[in-house]
């Protein structure tokens, strides 16, 4: 069944602020100042632009009636879908079917813009847009266009890692090599209904990693037999290096994704992209080396995403992370676990400000929201950039309404300094939850049995998105707003919320407990 959703939910703008005197003239019709200002700076150079249509076929702006989409646009979008994500959908999410938003891009429009352009990106068609390369000639091209409604620059970040500011200390590398399982085999055919049956379980040995998974009470939720299992985890980052780690050993990785370079291998490789930052959140949430690393979901199925592009000067785009969104929810994913964010560019590139953090403005927020529509839990990064006592310092799609974003504590339970703030712009409280996100015990990239620590919401946040996967597994019919209620409500600042660590520490055991069976 198709639901036609507001149309102003597909074509926010960005405010864009009055011209005063003396300022550049106004840009042509449909052309946003951020991007006619990056064409003057940068004549002739390819800019990364999103070019949105004014619909999907249809002739109406508003509202879009079931009827205006042609029926066989409806079944492709259907098509795209999963059995897994079909049910998921129907099992947990608001949006149960198919809607306007999953319906592809009109064909006739993506051919006459591809046709334009120095390279297409991603056609996203959740907000109804692609995402190219294109010259100040070829943009001016696509606004000619009568079904294009406007363009705009796609935005970044400017990496800052925190962690690297508090070093890393290398662990044990004298382990008897073990063979690296074959991570690409096994799908997850269980249905979101139907969770494995909990069994205690024997202790683990969780090594060095102990306090990091003690300070959210998840070796309680490990002894009700609960590891997530039954449980798609889509993991979102800079790529993921060394897969062969033994903390990857029995991992089953369902799909994988290069988003940057338009490939499967999300690797090094010799394409575009360093992978070591994934390789720690991926081993926070899910590797499984007893007695030296045990992440909170290491049972889960995974699905990798790689969207961030190291190499460039602006390290992420943020058409990668909606193009990654809707990729991971049509494969059934249950869970995101996001350790990356969009708010100021490097020098020379315009950026989003914190009046941007208001829940309806990036495209990544909307994308995020979109995915939480779909029955998928969202948990991702508030920031490392620290508090200010004039706004928020959150990094999109943080400040999402349907987003679990993730301050950082240290092992003592003190919020860590570089931990963002909120509220958001429109007055919401952020972070959402905290977790360890100082000096947190991880795989050590580029060598297959070592150890090492990172710091930074990084790696809170795959630690909280492994509470998630352990609540879904116990309670697979909770809605994405009952799980998010149960793991703010259990939190260790529960009754006195705050923009600095929100609800506070989680706490697994009593958040798999908040929800009725």
């Amino acid at each position: 069944m198709l639901r036609s959703l507001p149309w102003v939910t597909l074509m926010i703008p960005f405010a864009l602020g009055a011209v005063g005197p003396g300022a550049p003239a106004a840009p042509p019709a449909g052309r946003s100042l951020l991007l006619a200002a990056a064409l003057e700076q940068r004549p002739g150079e390819a800019q990364k632009v999103w070019v949105f249509f004014r619909d999907k076929g249809t002739d109406t702006a508003a509202g879009v009636a079931a009827a205006g989409v042609a029926a066989a646009a409806v079944a492709a979008a259907e098509a795209a879908l999963t059995p897994r994500a079909r049910a998921r959908r129907a099992l947990r999410g608001d949006t149960r079917g198919v809607a306007f938003e999953d319906v592809p891009l009109v064909r006739a429009y993506a051919d006459a813009v591809a046709a334009r352009v120095t390279r297409v990106r991603h056609e996203v068609p959740w907000v109804n847009a692609m995402s190219v390369e294109a010259t100040a000639d070829q943009v001016a091209a696509l606004e000619a266009l009568p079904f294009v409604a406007r363009v705009d620059l796609v935005r970044g970040y400017r990496a800052r890692r925190e962690e690297d500011l508090f070093g890393r200390a290398e662990g044990r590398s004298d382990a008897p090599a073990e063979a690296p399982g074959d991570h690409c085999k096994r799908t997850c055919a269980v249905s979101p209904g139907t969770p494995s049956p909990p069994t205690t379980a024997p202790t683990l040995d969780y090594g060095p990693a102990a306090g990091q998974l003690n300070q959210i009470d998840v070796p309680a939720v490990h002894q009700m037999g609960l590891h997530g299992e039954g449980v798609i985890v889509a993991v979102f980052d800079a790529g993921f290096d060394t897969l062969s780690h033994e903390a990857f050993a029995s991992m089953s990785i369902a799909d994988r994704h290069d988003f940057v370079n338009g490939d499967d291998d999300v690797g090094n490789g010799s394409d575009k992209g360093e992978g070591s930052h994934g390789t720690e959140t991926l081993s926070t949430l899910g590797g499984f080396s007893p007695g030296h690393l045990i992440g909170p979901a290491f049972n889960a199925t995974f699905l990798l995403a790689k969207t961030e592009d190291t190499t460039s000067e602006t390290p992420v785009e943020e058409d990668n992370w909606a193009a990654a969104a809707e990729w991971a929810e049509a494969r059934g994913a249950d869970v995101i676990s996001s350790s990356l964010g969009y708010l100021t560019f490097d020098p020379g590139f315009k950026s989003y400000t914190f009046a941007d953090m208001d829940g309806r403005t990036a495209i990544s927020t909307r994308a995020a929201d979109l995915a939480a529509a779909r029955g998928v839990v969202v948990v991702n990064s508030a920031g490392n950039e620290g508090p200010n006592a004039q706004h928020n310092t959150l990094g999109a799609p943080a400040d999402g309404r349907l987003v679990l974003a993730i301050g950082a504590v240290n092992a003592a339970g003190q919020r860590a300094s570089f931990s963002s703030v909120g509220p958001t712009a429109d007055g919401r409280t952020k972070p959402d939850v905290a977790a360890q996100g100082v000096s947190v015990v991880v795989a050590a990239p580029g060598s297959p049995r070592s150890y090492t620590t990172s710091s930074g919401t990084s790696f809170s946040c795959p630690l909280t998105a492994g509470v998630v996967a352990l609540v879904l597994q116990a309670r697979p019919s909770a809605t994405v707003t009952q799980v998010e209620d149960a793991v703010r409500s259990t939190a260790s600042q529960a009754a006195r919320p705050d923009n600095l660590l929100g609800w506070g520490i989680v706490d697994a055991a009593r958040a798999v407990q908040a929800i009725a069976r």
